[in-house]
């Protein structure tokens, strides 16, 4: 019964022409499992290439920096050892990935394989394998991180600044071991577009950090030719659409713009470039609200999505002709939203799904907020993107970009509260950006997610974060799984992972599948009063209005700065007797010491930050506890640690209101 409920979901989100597309597209597959063999043969380079491939290959370059160009400051050095000890692992094939740490990958380099389950997947026609199904395939996650070859680009790098020829002729073995191990339309890794275009824009960027060491000889930069013309090729033809219409898109055709722009020579370069051109600039206004959020409702997303505009964006600068001024003021728009976001302290509220994607490592950390904003700021001139000097390392591995081009940020800056109300997040804020002694609260009053399926959303309307003295004190607890872990997926998605009310023991959105959403709550904002200390903001969704007894969740944050005080308050409005549960997760390095009925110290380091929940609720305390699920935190894709969660719980009959209250101490 569950899985005809999914069915019938699943089909109630299609509209009648993504009904058709999707029976084409089975027509299609038949088809192409007949004639895989075929399309599998060796390829004369008259089929697949334009001219004379002798001739010039690269469309553009990749960054400026010639070959054993090292940087001298001490600062420069540490990063320099610091990405030479990681080539030197890389060469050797020892990867680190989501939670697996220095794991060797195989002499040479076993691709179709999920390395931490240690299970094989099947080499059958693509389309026929189910990668959500870990039985099948392992887990689809762990079996295409490496093979998006990110890696390749750190020894990229390495050589670029070293000159040693060990990092150029590391890339060219595993590409050329990729190649043999991965025929067109076999296996996982020709299952999703997504991870086709990673993989040619980390091709892209891998191959043109080399190309002084001539490593890369003629039967292997044809092979590479041939396969980056059926990786465009499968893109172009099975782009995303309908209700699957995601951050998928933009990365397939943010993929075949770059591959195109810079293998500009392979026949049809410039039908799939233009194809490709359209889709990012339809999408970037599609899937982003006018304030610069991501209509996807998931943070870790926009910042995946962002990376794969700015990377299509500056090959098309690079190349030309740029994209219209609309693309680049709605880029502009994205910074701003992070940039609002991340004000609060180093770690961006971890609202809706992240699986710790991105597009290229080119930096300290690949996903280093900080690192991307210094990009906005060189990109838009907006010094006030620019929090720190130390963080702009990518900028020398961009096209038209350098550290020349990096705006000074602004001395004193202030955090004000800001409403960023199509996206539905109000933030309660007070305080010196260049100081610990600041507050900032998030408050999501938004929708589910994006779209029909609302796939990576959680159910999490009315939650809030709360961060002080630049650090999470109450947070979002993250994601963890897609696919393996059922119950974990399901706990990290639900209502109860969230800062928020549980009515009835409820989530507020009908959970029907890993990635599908039935009935969705509603929320909205009522009121919104900000203030020189904070002010006061009133939101509330109508996710319970389906109980027999329909119940209206209200909820009041205000901030008053000079009290150094959040007050929370929820209204719960209904008729009959229901049970309420409040959460509130705090922060892995959050002690929580109680001191007095329904009242606790947190000791988070810099200062200490006073809790006291409503004399009706009933509190227990929670940390890496299992059965039930509760008290934890994942910042990264398969990583989770115990962190303290306070769950209050009361009955009552009619409406109710509850007050909780945080204090927030000054700096020890």
């Amino acid at each position: 019964m569950q899985t005809l409920n999914w069915y019938y979901h699943r089909l109630k989100a299609m509209s009648a022409n993504e009904i058709v597309w999707r029976m084409r597209s089975s027509i299609r597959d038949s088809a192409d499992r007949f004639l895989i063999g075929r399309r599998q043969r060796p390829r004369k380079p008259s089929e697949f290439l334009n001219t004379d491939h002798s001739g010039k290959r690269e469309g553009f370059h990749v960054c400026n920096i010639s070959a054993g160009n090292k940087t001298e400051n001490d600062a420069q050095k540490q990063k320099y050892n610091s990405l030479i000890a990681r080539a030197k692992k890389i060469a050797e094939h020892r990867l680190s990935f989501f939670d697996l740490q220095d794991i060797h990958l195989g002499e040479p380099i076993v691709w179709n394989r999920d390395h931490k389950r240690g299970q094989d997947t099947p080499m059958v026609f693509s389309p026929a394998l189910d990668y959500r199904d870990v039985n099948e395939a392992g887990d689809c996650k762990f079996v295409w991180e490496p093979n998006r070859h990110h890696h390749l680009v750190v020894l990229g790098r390495a050589y670029r600044l070293s000159k040693d020829i060990r990092f150029a002729q590391a890339i060219a073995e595993q590409l050329d071991s990729w190649l043999a191990q991965n025929p067109y339309g076999l296996g996982m890794n020709w299952r999703s577009g997504l991870e086709l275009g990673i993989r040619l824009i980390n091709w892209v960027w891998a191959i043109d950090l080399i190309r002084e060491s001539q490593v890369i000889d003629e039967d292997l930069y044809l092979g590479l030719s041939d396969s980056v013309s059926r990786h465009i090729w499968e893109i172009d033809r099975k782009y995303s659409c309908g209700s699957s219409v995601n951050n998928h898109l933009i990365g397939e055709a943010a993929g075949v713009f770059v591959a195109t722009s810079y293998f500009n020579y392979i026949k049809n370069a410039t039908v799939w470039r233009d194809r490709s051109r359209e889709i990012l600039v339809r999408e970037i206004i599609n899937q982003t609200y006018p304030d610069g959020g991501t209509k996807e409702q998931a943070v870790g997303y926009h910042l995946f999505v962002l990376q794969f505009f700015v990377t299509a964006g500056l090959a098309a600068r690079a190349t030309g002709p740029d994209f219209p001024e609309s693309y680049w003021s709605q880029l502009e728009k994205m910074f701003e939203f992070i940039d609002k976001l991340s004000q609060g302290g180093d770690n961006l509220p971890m609202f809706g799904d992240c699986d710790d994607g991105y597009v290229l490592d080119i930096g300290s950390n690949p996903r280093n907020v900080k690192e991307w904003l210094a990009i906005g700021a060189a990109l838009f001139k907006r010094g006030e993107f620019n929090t720190s000097s130390e963080h702009n390392e990518p900028l020398e591995w961009l096209p038209g970009l350098s550290r020349r081009d990096s705006s000074p940020a602004p001395e004193n800056r202030k955090c004000y509260s800001i409403a960023m109300s199509q996206s539905g997040y109000y933030l309660l804020q007070h305080g010196d950006l260049n100081s610990q002694d600041r507050i900032s609260v998030v408050f999501d009053c938004g929708p589910l997610g994006m779209g029909s399926l609302a796939g990576h959303g959680h159910a999490d309307a009315l939650s809030f974060t709360l961060r002080a003295f630049g650090n999470d004190v109450l947070v979002d607890p993250g994601t963890y799984d897609y696919f393996s872990y059922p119950q974990w997926r399901e706990y990290f998605r639900g209502t109860r992972a969230h800062n928020t009310v549980v009515v009835d023991e409820n989530n507020q959105s009908e959970m029907l599948g890993l990635f599908l959403w039935g009935r969705k709550a509603q929320a909205q904002c009522l009121s919104w009063e900000p203030s020189d200390t904070g002010g006061k903001v009133v939101g509330e969704h109508n996710g319970y209005s389906t109980l027999s007894d329909p119940v209206i969740h209200r909820r009041m944050l205000e901030l008053d700065a000079c009290k150094r005080e959040l007050t929370i308050q929820d209204n719960i409005i209904a008729c009959k007797e229901h049970n309420i549960t409040i959460f509130f997760h705090f922060a892995e390095h959050c002690v929580l010491n109680p001191s007095g009925q329904n009242h606790y110290l947190v000791d988070m380091g810099p200062g200490t930050i006073e809790i006291e929940l409503d004399r009706h609720l009933q509190v227990e305390s929670f940390k890496g506890s299992t059965d039930p699920i509760y008290g934890w935190i994942s910042r990264g894709y398969h990583q989770k640690e115990p962190a303290s969660t306070l769950i209050g719980r009361c009955s009552c009959k009619g409406s109710t209101s509850l007050v909780c209250i945080v204090k927030i101490g000054c700096l020890k």
